[in-house]
């Protein structure tokens, strides 16, 4: 008889998986796996090694197939209910396979070994084995000065995939960034509540002298006990037809409205919304009369711009300057973080505040790296802009024509970039994904999203199954310039050991300016989502 318990287990890192039988470097390696492996065990995304004569070839499991030496054996089972032919067939007469993308190699006859991109395969029958701690840590290297632990490989967990904070930055605004977060739900700043129920820290708690929440909702904000250094208004004086652009899908705008509100604006001047929004009955024909606007469309435009009188961030006339005092913090070196508060229900409320900001914004940028005139020390500090529903910005019918289109086009041209936040990566422009230096995605299983998000990243075939394969939670694929190849991780946990790290100056490489008391002794677990 022979004992079921004999298989090795693929929980060992120094476990030999098989071997390499075929492959390409376009299509990935096809390995046959060892006969006391178990399939059940391996899963995509999972990260193994080749060692070949002279590199080690480091790869990820895209798919994972059964296969027998003779196809009679599909048409008449063999009975492995008893253990002694179950140890007959598995493994020999019927097996199992892995199919592997390589991603790196590292030369190991070199002095000094790096990853370098793979430009060959090994040759056949070349053994494949879990990778190791020391096989993560040599292409992921130590958390330590820039790296920033974010989680651990796939059944793997005591090691850790390390992203290099310089690398995410510096591919897309070319340096550290000071960051603009327009917070949709209030996750951000002071504190939110994870899927489980636990409230966990936000950015504020966590790097107090180096962010400040401005809010749209102080009511809200009041409630949750967020520490707010602001509240921010807009008058209806100072938004202009080019603030709505943007909302035409959203708020049902066609191209005459568009149209009625630059004609309207031109003629009424900073009151153009304030007075559409009140106009009677003879203000609608005197408009009619005297220009091309028709009495409908500009009901129109007056029924959806009357939708604005529900949100009380928007007044009158602005009794300050929002954007200056923004613009006077980011340049200070704070990130701001921009809160919602009930706002954040409402994506028309979102994508005017967003819009209307940027667009000053990025306008002042501009006057001031232009009249720097290349002089570095009197350029403004690198922005990062960070949105949400980022479709609704990117779309490929508008984003040529909106700020953020622009901005992401312009890279980092004018020391201004996206961070952007979307579940629908296919509703966005490619253009402008073509453009995004690193990303990092959870679970996909819409093809179009899916194929929107490979877009320009080498070896995409092999990863389509693993997106479309994660787990729903606290697991995410990395892929881009931060990381030196794409990886699949089971993100780090957010709770009271990683608080006392940053605290410990652990993380970053130097201690925040931050007491026990405001990191807090209670703190709840929160996962990278």
């Amino acid at each position: 008889m022979f004992p079921r318990t004999g298989r090795v287990s693929l929980l060992d890192s120094e476990a030999r998986l098989g071997v390499v039988v075929s492959g390409s470097l376009s299509k990935g390696l096809v390995i046959k796996l060892d006969s006391g492996q178990s399939v059940e065990e391996l899963a995509v995304g999972r990260y193994i090694v080749v060692h070949g004569h002279q590199r080690r070839f480091f790869c990820m499991i895209t798919d994972v197939v059964l296969d027998s030496s003779n196809p009679d054996i599909q048409n008449a089972p063999p009975d492995i209910s008893d253990p002694f032919f179950e140890a007959i067939y598995i493994g020999t007469a019927a097996y199992g396979k892995i199919h592997a993308q390589p991603m790196l190699s590292i030369d190991d006859t070199e002095s000094h070994p790096k990853p370098k991109p793979v430009k060959t395969i090994p040759g056949h029958f070349m053994r494949v084995m879990n990778a190791t701690v020391e096989d993560v840590n040599a292409v992921f290297g130590e958390e330590e000065g820039m790296n920033f632990n974010v989680g651990a490989p796939l059944e793997l967990e005591e090691t850790q995939i390390n992203l290099n904070l310089k690398k995410l930055v510096e591919r897309s605004v070319g340096g550290a960034a000071v960051n603009l977060i327009f917070d949709m739900h209030n996750d951000y700043g002071w504190e939110a509540t994870n899927e489980g129920g636990p409230r966990v820290k936000g950015l504020k708690q966590l790097f107090n002298d180096k962010v400040s929440i401005c809010t749209l909702d102080p009511e809200s904000s009041l409630k949750r006990n967020a520490k707010v250094d602001f509240e921010v208004k807009l008058g209806y004086d100072e938004v202009e037809p080019e603030d709505i652009e943007a909302l035409r899908e959203t708020m049902g705008l066609t191209d005459a409205m568009l149209d009625a509100a630059r004609t309207v604006a031109k003629r009424w001047g900073e009151r153009w919304i304030e007075r559409t929004i009140n106009a009677n009955n003879e203000d609608i024909d005197e408009i009619e009369q005297t220009t091309p606007i028709r009495s409908g469309t500009f009901v129109g435009l007056q029924r959806r711009l009357q939708r604005f009188e529900r949100w009380q961030f928007l007044v009158p006339q602005s009794p300050g300057d929002s954007v200056a005092q923004i613009v006077k913090l980011l340049e200070g070196g704070r990130s701001v973080v921009l809160e919602f508060g009930r706002y954040g229900n409402s994506l028309e409320a979102y994508m005017l505040v967003a819009n209307y900001l940027t667009r000053r914004i990025h306008s002042l940028y501009i006057d001031k790296v232009e009249r720097a005139m290349g002089d570095a020390s009197m350029e403004p500090p690198q922005l990062l802009i960070t949105i949400e529903e980022a479709h609704k910005f990117l779309d490929p019918k508008i984003a040529s024509q909106t700020t953020f289109g622009i901005i992401a086009r312009e890279m980092r041209k004018y020391n201004v970039t996206l961070l952007i936040v979307d579940q629908r990566p296919s509703g966005i422009d490619e253009e402008v994904l073509s453009q995004v230096g690193t990303r990092v995605t959870a679970l996909l299983d819409n093809e179009r999203d899916i194929n929107a998000v490979l877009t320009g990243i080498s070896g995409a075939a092999g990863l389509r199954e693993v997106l479309s394969r994660l787990d729903t939670k606290q697991q995410a694929i990395i892929m881009g310039h931060a990381v030196p190849m794409p990886v699949v991780v089971k993100t780090r946990s957010y709770d009271e050991a990683f608080y006392e790290a940053m605290l410990r100056g652990e993380i970053g490489g130097k201690p925040l300016g931050a007491t026990r008391e405001r990191l807090g002794n209670g703190s709840k677990e929160r996962r990278l989502r």
